[in-house]
């Protein structure tokens, strides 16, 4: 029987990536990931739910995941589902899947943190009558 594994996901950090090397020198970086998905159930309310993932990536993208990546940096990821097992001190059993990242591209958000600060700065000294102006900012909702 054939079998296919492709993961393919858009969301955002949870956390900093954390980057480690093996004892061989190579680069691995780990760090949670969530997408969210809006609908609407039967009653017609809207409804919100969020999926959480761990994510590790080897190799150069680990590193440039670690250089230019953050909390909250939105990012798509194309990788395979990978499964862990390991066994506790205690002598528990434990398992858990991760999406092991072949591919991971950084997605820009809709300002930089700069241009975010230096539309604040002008706005402020442009902006003298107490005029509310983020009418033009998106809300980005955090993880």
């Amino acid at each position: 029987m054939a079998s296919f594994n492709k993961v393919l996901i858009m969301g955002r950090l949870t956390r900093d990536p954390e980057l480690r090397y093996t004892p061989s020198n190579t680069p691995v970086a780990d760090f949670g990931f969530a997408m969210s998905e809006v609908f609407k159930n039967k009653a017609g309310e809207t409804v919100e739910q969020t999926c959480f993932v761990d994510v590790v990536v080897w190799g150069r993208q680990a590193e440039t995941a670690n250089e230019f990546l953050k909390k909250g940096s939105p990012a798509f990821i194309e990788g395979k589902l990978q499964f862990e097992q390991w066994e506790t001190q205690q002598g528990e059993k434990r398992n858990k899947l991760k999406v092991r990242a072949d591919r991971v591209q950084f997605l820009s958000s809709n300002k930089s943190e700069s241009s975010e600060n230096n539309k604040d700065q002008q706005d402020s000294s442009l902006n003298n009558e107490g005029d509310d102006s983020s009418d033009n900012e998106l809300e980005v909702p955090p993880f």
